[in-house]
């Protein structure tokens, strides 16, 4: 009796385990602060909602949304893999999304899954006539008192064409000398980034390296292999910043290991020269 008692108490732990870190929704706050951040813009709060997908946190995506909403956003940056192609549910992610564009304005770049499904338009679609702002591989802008931010955004390379060419594409009608925001779904693309001067990306797909082994950092990563390099935080070189999502669901691998789902939040801060 006391050997089952041992083995059932075990299965419990672990279900405990692996529900609350597939489950429990955190919230990542970063500040980025550079000269090049117009001052109206000084404590603009970006929240950023990746890779859910087709994941349910509570009754109508209530968990997720409380969360963003928690967090006071003036936008809402979505970086790909809204659903999963293994499971394709398009309605359960857009009940999220529908109350999201009532707390900020939203913005959307698709993932490798949106591009595997073969459903890139009608997501696209989709996802306009609730109001989201759609950007494949084109560029927008934000005003506040006279003052603009770029918003870049481009698609997966999946979809056949090179992370170079969608960019030049997105960057051809943007003024160089204004603040400049990238959705791209792949941070092991940041090179590219880089060298096209960006000044924040916004990415994803690496799922914080789905497993997180303790002071070292994620396990395995999507086009990065074994102890990938970008799976969560803020990374740096030269002028650029990229902030990679740890994201919100799971896909061919269905657990997070010591890897909650995340939203992640930026907040602009204008530094004086």
């Amino acid at each position: 009796m006391k050997k089952i008692l041992i083995l059932f108490s075990l299965i419990i732990g672990v279900y405990l385990f692996l529900y609350v870190n597939n489950h429990w929704i955190v919230i990542t706050e970063h500040v980025y602060e550079s000269e090049k951040v117009p001052k109206s813009f000084d404590g603009f709060k970006i929240a950023q909602v990746s890779d859910l997908h087709d994941a349910s946190f509570g009754l109508d995506q209530g968990r997720l949304v409380e969360k963003v909403r928690e967090s006071n956003p003036d936008v809402i940056f979505i970086t790909g893999d809204l659903i999963d192609s293994n499971r394709y549910d398009l309605q359960q992610s857009l009940t999220a999304v529908e109350q999201l564009v009532e707390i900020a304005d939203v913005y959307y770049v698709i993932g490798n899954h949106e591009v595997a499904i073969n459903k890139v338009d009608e997501i696209y679609e989709a996802l306009k006539k609730l109001g989201v702002h759609v950007l494949p591989n084109t560029s927008t802008t934000i005003k506040r008192d006279g003052e603009i931010l770029n918003i870049l955004g481009i698609e997966d390379p999946l979809n056949g064409f090179e992370t170079q060419s969608m960019l030049n594409l997105a960057m051809s009608e943007i003024n160089a000398d204004y603040f400049t925001i990238l959705l791209a779904h792949r941070p092991e693309m940041f090179y590219t980034y880089v060298v096209n001067n960006m000044d924040l990306v916004f990415s994803g797909h690496a799922h914080g390296g789905q497993v997180r082994i303790p002071f070292i950092g994620g396990l395995f990563a999507p086009a990065q292999g074994f102890l990938p390099t970008y799976t969560s935080g803020l990374y740096k070189e030269d002028a650029a910043t990229m902030a990679v999502s740890r994201g919100l669901g799971n896909s061919t691998v269905p657990f997070r290991i010591f890897n909650l789902p995340e939203i992640v939040v930026v907040e602009l801060k204008s530094k004086s020269l």
